[in-house]
């Protein structure tokens, strides 16, 4: 049996799986230690992620516990570039400006001059199964593409994008796409320090983990024009603003509504995954996992602490 709730997994909520073999949950819903510890008291077996993230999960407190932690670990790769692609776009060419600039008959031109892409040098951290349809795309663009993963992805290279060193693609690329999962390691790449090693006016895109960004930096380039443009389908504090409503509210996160202010900064709520042929395939992958931890069977998407 299905049960749904609104609520947001988290300490004051954990105690509504009462009764549940397994818990479903999300990107912004809390299973730290304390709430896998609450779960585990009232008798979860399973928490099942809908998605390929798995950051809010602590694997270790999971393991501890005897919690089976399962995930979705590819439900629609195409989803996430092709919004990746969108952004690149609509950003460059300032499709969001002349939207509403038509609306209200103002139909100037300033302000709206973008770059081609072919000639220009796009650089894509992370070249996973996202990162690297991004990187056949931006190809297909006509544009020289450079990558930085520790794992080099056939794919990839057999179209003759090459791979180089981090630094190399800060100072480099005209634009920057972040596709790579977020892990203590890549925890603020994109820093104050890296900011000042990228080129002058440099598009930024994120469209994988919010954290993977220092926000704070990247507002300090985006006023010194360090950073020419910025599209973000994710944010650090994420958590307390994204799939609700809040059209009606103050904002009272400063950092968010600083960034709301750069007319180059195109920002979408964490939508990049959605689809019809993602949120089948997730809702499909999810309950056939649950259905294989339940029957005793392999489970292929179970993710294990790493020792």
């Amino acid at each position: 049996m299905l049960e749904a709730f609104e609520n947001r997994l988290g300490p004051r909520t954990a105690a509504l799986a009462a009764g549940a073999d397994a818990v479903c949950i999300f990107v912004n819903d809390v299973a730290d230690a304390e709430v896998l510890g609450l779960l585990a008291s009232l008798g979860v077996r399973h928490v099942a992620l809908r998605c390929a993230g798995f950051n809010n999960v602590d694997l270790e407190a999971a393991a501890r516990l005897g919690l089976t932690v399962v995930r979705v670990p590819a439900y629609s790769p195409n989803a996430v570039a092709e919004h990746t692609i969108a952004l690149i776009l609509a950003l460059n060419r300032r499709v969001y400006k002349a939207y509403n600039r038509v609306r209200d008959g103002n139909f100037s031109l300033d302000g709206l001059v973008g770059f081609d892409l072919a000639g220009k040098t796009a650089g894509i951290v992370g070249t996973g199964r996202i990162g690297a349809i991004v990187a056949r795309l931006l190809w297909h663009f006509r544009s020289e593409v450079v990558c930085f993963d520790p794992i080099e992805n056939p794919r990839v290279t057999e179209l003759g994008m090459r791979y180089v060193e981090i630094a190399e693609l800060w100072a480099r690329s005209d634009l920057i796409s972040l596709n790579c999962p977020l892990t203590p390691g890549t925890h603020h790449l994109v820093s104050a320090t890296a900011v000042d090693a990228m080129k002058p006016g440099v598009m930024l895109v994120n469209t994988g983990r919010g954290a993977l960004v220092d926000t704070v930096a990247v507002i300090d380039g985006l006023k010194t024009g360090q950073i020419g443009s910025l599209a973000l389908d994710v944010y650090e504090e994420e958590a307390e603003l994204f799939f609700e409503d809040r059209s009606g509210e103050v904002l009272t996160d400063d950092v968010f509504a600083r960034l709301l202010t750069f007319p180059y900064v195109l920002i979408t709520a964490h939508q990049g995954f959605l689809t019809r042929e993602a949120l089948a395939a997730i809702a499909e992958t999810t309950l056939a996992t649950l259905g294989d931890l339940e029957a005793g069977r392999p489970c292929p998407n179970e993710l294990r602490a790493q020792r």
